[in-house]
């Protein structure tokens, strides 16, 4: 049984903010998302943060949200929410995400 049958699994990559612990320990941040092909929602999603912590909670205020339609509201989530030097560098490595995802879907077509 093919659990993902119509899901993608896309990822995007942003280096970190010089100067923060964070680029210290690794430089750049990577977004994983495995989003429903049918829907383009996010239903799981992962982030290349050391701690488990940060990466549950910035996974939490993607998953259930469509990678094309809702990205101003995910974004707008982040900005209230995600309060840490690295804020800019995650967000764009979403966005880097759902370019990748909307280039792969319009090559399909």
């Amino acid at each position: 049984m093919d659990k993902y049958k119509n899901h993608v699994l896309v990822g995007g990559f942003a280096q970190l903010p010089k100067g923060t612990p964070a680029f210290e320990m690794q430089k750049s941040i990577g977004c994983i998302l495995i989003v429903n092909q049918d829907t383009a929602v996010i239903e799981k999603a992962t982030f290349t943060f050391i701690k488990d912590l940060t990466n549950d909670f910035i996974s939490s205020l993607l998953i259930g949200y469509s990678l094309v339609d809702d990205i101003d509201e995910i974004l707008l989530n982040m900005e209230k929410k995600f309060l840490v030097p690295p804020q800019k560098a995650v967000a764009q490595s979403i966005l880097s995400a759902r370019n990748r995802y909307i280039e792969n879907a319009l090559l399909e077509k």
